[in-house]
């Protein structure tokens, strides 16, 4: 008999991490490079579209952790409520508690008398815990983490933008546009893969995705830029 016993690993405990984390690098490169690619196509100067690369890296970095901060804040204040309410109904009234737990069980396809007995096992080994699970559906895996999804969205963003930026910094005024498409085209199918990879998702979907929204963005702004910049001549 073999006692060696290994937990099995899922993709969605990547969950917390990969979303802030796909979201940042995708923002980067997309809001970054569409920038670029806007500027430039306004035909203005290099130094102008480098200075505008790195204003977009910035005010975008802080941008994504502030608001990845709030957001996710909010979700965990909102856990927080609900654990408390249901913390003070467990205390104030466990019977309609039990019965409330032994229903869901019944509709997950328990029979009532087994139903009734998990419900009482689970109340009497962590009732709140089985709650917050079963009832509000608030795990260790979904649980909001407002420093985690701002660092990694932070951190991501920057990443993200510096790719189309440095391709710019390399790139002849002529060829800024082309080249940063192009390159920001590679950068956000080769994000689509690897952010599929990590969740175990369909690469081909993913790329094709990330890439069809990035390409989408970025011919949006280079028109409009090319609209302004035909406009001053």
């Amino acid at each position: 008999m073999n006692t060696h016993q290994q937990s099995e690993k899922h993709k969605t405990t990547n969950i917390g991490w990969l979303r802030a984390a796909v979201l940042g690098a995708n923002d980067g490169i997309v809001s970054t490079a569409s920038l670029i690619v806007g500027v430039a196509s306004a035909s203005t100067s290099h130094q102008n579209i480098l200075v505008s690369g790195v204003a977009g890296l910035v005010a975008g970095a802080f941008s994504m952790a502030a608001g990845e901060y709030i957001s996710v804040s909010s979700q965990a204040d909102t856990e927080s409520a609900d654990l408390a309410r249901e913390k003070l109904e467990l205390e104030t009234d466990p019977d309609f508690e039990l019965n409330e737990l032994q229903q869901i069980y019944i509709a997950r396809g328990l029979a009532p008398d087994l139903a009734k007995q998990v419900a009482a096992q689970l109340t009497k080994h962590d009732a709140l815990g089985s709650h917050a699970r079963d009832e509000l559906g608030i795990t260790e895996i979904h649980k909001a983490r407002p420093l985690q999804a701002a660092m990694a969205s932070a951190i991501t963003f920057a990443v993200g933008a510096a790719l189309p930026l440095l391709v710019a910094v390399m790139s002849q005024l002529s060829n800024v546009v082309f080249a940063v498409s192009l390159a920001s085209l590679f950068f956000l199918i080769l994000l689509g893969i690897l952010s599929a990879i990590a969740g175990g998702a369909s690469v081909t979907k993913a790329a094709l995705r990330i890439g069809f929204w990035g390409s989408f963005a970025m011919a949006a702004t280079a028109g409009i830029g090319h609209i302004f910049g035909a406009s001053n001549i």
